[in-house]
């Protein structure tokens, strides 16, 4: 079975984010629900995978960073209200034998994401 990690790089400091709040969800016709929170560590890595196992199943998925405490936190001056605060990536995982990896390449201003493995 296949895995699924994210991390978190600031890049408007050109350091990895430690201290992001991250939330996972599962998106099903009937709503959300709230699979794992948790906070990336010095390296802006979350302590292990988000999914794994029997967890790791094929469907759709959203990522939530709170990015905006993240910048607050780190002495940002951020206008109100934020530019980027909650960041949102949704994404499907197809084939769960196989790793996603999904980080966030985040800065006050803008933010990217790819699909690593």
């Amino acid at each position: 079975m296949g895995k699924l990690s994210t991390h978190v790089l600031d890049t408007s400091a050109g350091k990895p984010g430690a201290g992001v709040k991250v939330a996972l969800f599962e998106v099903k016709p009937e709503g959300k629900v709230l699979l794992k929170m948790d906070i990336t560590n010095a390296d802006g890595r979350c302590a292990g995978p988000l999914l794994e196992g029997d967890t790791m199943k094929a469907g759709q998925y959203e990522l939530v960073f709170n990015a905006g405490d993240y910048f607050a936190a780190q002495g940002v001056e951020l206008p109100s209200p934020r530019f980027i605060d909650l960041v949102t990536l949704a994404f499907g995982i197809a084939d769960p034998a196989q790793n996603y990896h999904v980080p966030l390449v985040v800065s006050p201003w803008s933010y990217s994401t790819y699909r690593g493995s």
